[in-house]
């Protein structure tokens, strides 16, 4: 069964804890940081994050679409962050932030764009706990899901098997009903899912049925 990651980048930003405390059955809340440089949005930040974790029992997966990340993870893990996600894209020195978000505790992640190669991150695959595949170009919410992230996630999970390691897999943009099985199938563990969830009127029920449709 899949995990799901609600995205409260989806939720009512007047009412975050009221939408959030509506969703029972998530593994994980994802947090989308934005800088409004690496990608053209602003969005949440770290006191966000510091909200968060005091206010919710529910593990904050912490998505940091920001520059020069290796200066703030270990803010964030302090802040609250269980996982904390950095783009290969948004620095040159991706092992060095890598190495301290895992001595500051938190699990780590590492996200690659549609256009990029899985071969960026092949090299840190044994030091890291969870790869983000993004199934949009980030930076905005509703976007529509793109059929390469199949076949991305097909080659990463057969890597991960070849090589015997353990990291977690999760696919993050347009993620539904539609496609859920597919992305299980194809090798996903964590599925991000934003609008699916907080544009429903039953966010439980909606958590509740991609599970559902990967039993």
């Amino acid at each position: 069964m899949i995990k799901v990651a609600p995205s409260i980048l989806s939720a009512d930003p007047a009412n975050l804890m009221g939408d959030i405390n509506k969703v029972e059955g998530a593994d994980y809340l994802h947090v989308d940081v934005m800088d409004g440089s690496f990608v053209p949005n602003l969005s949440f930040g770290l006191n966000t994050v510091q909200g968060l974790s005091k206010d919710t029992d529910i593990k904050l997966d912490v998505h940091l679409m920001i520059q020069n990340p290796e200066n703030y993870v270990e803010q964030f893990v302090k802040a609250g962050a269980s996982i904390v996600g950095v783009h290969v894209e948004s620095t040159q020195h991706i092992a060095r932030a890598i190495q301290i978000i895992k001595n500051a505790g938190a699990r780590t992640e590492v996200v690659v764009n549609p256009g990029t190669p899985l071969t960026e991150l092949e090299e840190l695959l044994p030091e890291i706990d969870q790869v983000l595949i993004m199934s949009v170009n980030p930076g905005f919410g509703g976007q529509k899901f793109l059929e390469s992230s199949i076949s991305k996630v097909k080659r990463l999970s057969a890597l991960r098997q070849a090589r015997g390691l353990e990291f977690d897999i999760e696919i993050d943009g347009g993620i539904s009903d539609k496609n859920i099985k597919a992305v299980y199938d194809a090798g996903v563990d964590v599925a991000v899912a934003g609008s699916y969830v907080f544009g429903a009127e039953d966010y439980t029920k909606q958590v509740q049925l991609l599970k559902e449709l990967t039993k």
